[in-house]
């Protein structure tokens, strides 16, 4: 019974912990359109594109100049 209870609170620690690092974002492009995306997009400098996963699923990459705005919710 004891090894249950550390197991379900263990799981529960590892999901609360996974819950609090991902914070949904709204970037925002100089066209108007406005895309949401999983997590806080990544900036690869040498190619110059944000990298990120939409809401759907789908794994994005949008070009630096193309983006006005990058905020969290």
């Amino acid at each position: 019974m004891t090894q249950r209870t550390i197991a379900a609170f263990m799981l529960a620690l590892g999901l609360a912990t996974l819950a609090g690092c991902a914070s949904p974002t709204v970037i925002t492009l100089n066209d108007g359109r406005e895309i949401q995306a999983v997590d806080t997009p990544k900036y690869d400098e040498d190619s110059g594109f944000y990298e990120f996963e939409q809401l759907d699923g789908k794994h994005t990459r949008i070009n630096k100049d193309q983006v006005r705005t990058v905020k969290d919710l």
